[in-house]
Formats: structure tokens, C-alpha cells, sequence
């Protein structure tokens, strides 16, 4: 079934997994996989002397425990393969990518007003982004939950998540975790989506090219 994804989800999904057995591999002994040498140059760090603007990218392919990335590349997996083939490439790449961007964006406002200096990493924003997508184009495909197994249209599952995740930011109950980050991540697809559609617009109010 995994050879059956489009090209730039399964190639996602691959340089992520690759990337989490560089971690790995690089992480110093006796320490956790985020203190790695590899990990702390990728990871997105707060403005400051260790930030540099790769970093806005690189933290979405990195994760710091197998049950981080099993679960990102898991939502990956069944919601980016339907947007891909729905959207095709560039615009696949392009939506994920400008929900990775923002999230990231959101998580460096969020540290430099909260004063922490905690470094990000996980492709959590991107696959926010992916799910109200998924969500706004396919609002009452059901989804079955792993953890309860209740079945709920699209619409209601990322209203009820962003809802959730919107709460435990404002309220910190759930430390170590970018919740505003993964909002940031909602807000940069629902931006992408915006443009596209006045584009669309703009498209067939100018009408056919003349010739």
C-alpha cells in the first residue's frame, strides 16, 4: 500500500524517517536524541545567536521519539496522499510547505514574547496544515479516531482538535508541546487556500486569453 502514495508524500515521509535515523545515529550517548549535535544545528531555535533561517525548514523533518514521528508520519500518510492527488505536486508541496513556514514563524513569535529559549522540532505544522485542508475540501469524509476509535466527519474532528489545541496553548497545561505552532500551521494553509482562490477568481473574471 505505501508504494502506492503520490511521489512527494512518499518522498516526505522517507526524508523524514531517514532524517530521524541521522538523529539517531548522531545523538551523544546517554542523552536524548534532541541533544544531538545534528538536531541542535536543524531545530528551530529562538531568535538569538543560534537561530539561522535554514531552520525554518529543517525542524519539520526532524522528531524526537519514534511515537513523535510514528504519529506525524502516520497523519501524513492518510491525509497528505488524498491532498496530493486532489491538488497534484506544486500545490501539495507548495500548501505544506507555506504550513510549515508559518508554523514556525508562530513558534518564534510565541518564544520571544514568552521569553523561553526551547528549540522546535516535528512536522506537527505541516500536518495541521494538511488536516484543515483535508477538512475544507473534504468536510464530511469520516474519520475514525485511534485513541477512542470514534468515527466523526473531517469538519468536526479539526474544529474539536483546533479548538483543543487552542485552549492547552492559551492555558499551558501541556508543556512541551508548540501548540501555537501547530495553530500557526492551520493559519499559513488557510492563508494559501485564501490566495488560491482569489487567484481563481481573478482567473475567470479576466476571461480567456484573447488569442
Amino acid at each position: 500500500m505505501f508504494p502506492r502514495l503520490p511521489p512527494a508524500t512518499r518522498a516526505l515521509i522517507v526524508a523524514n524517517v531517514l532524517m530521524y535515523v541521522a538523529q539517531s545515529l548522531t545523538a551523544q550517548p546517554g542523552r536524548p536524541i534532541e541533544a544531538g549535535s545534528l538536531t541542535a544545528l536543524l531545530a528551530l531555535q529562538p531568535i538569538g545567536p543560534y537561530f539561522h533561517l535554514w531552520q525554518l525548514v529543517t525542524y519539520a523533518f526532524l522528531h524526537g521519539s519514534l511515537a513523535h514521528i510514528f504519529f506525524n508520519m502516520f497523519a501524513l500518510y492518510m491525509f497528505g496522499g488524498e491532498l496530493e492527488r486532489y491538488w497534484g505536486v506544486p500545490r501539495f508541496l507548495q500548501y505544506y510547505f507555506a504550513s510549515v513556514l508559518a508554523a514556525g514563524g508562530v513558534q518564534l513569535a510565541t518564544t520571544w514574547l514568552s521569553g523561553t529559549y526551547e528549540s522546535t522540532i516535528g512536522a506537527s505544522g505541516g500536518v495541521f496544515g494538511l488536516l484543515l485542508a483535508f477538512a475544507f475540501n473534504f468536510p464530511r469524509q469520516r474519520i475514525l479516531l485511534l485513541i477512542p476509535p470514534i468515527p466523526m466527519p473531517a469538519w468536526l474532528f479539526v474544529t474539536i482538535y483546533g479548538v483543543i489545541e487552542l485552549f492547552l496553548g492559551v492555558t499551558g497545561t501541556q508543556a512541551n508541546v508548540a501548540h501555537f505552532a501547530h495553530l500557526g500551521g492551520m493559519l499559513g494553509g488557510a492563508l494559501v487556500m485564501l490566495g488560491w482562490r482569489l487567484e481563481d477568481r481573478l482567473r475567470r473574471a479576466r476571461g480567456p486569453p484573447p488569442w
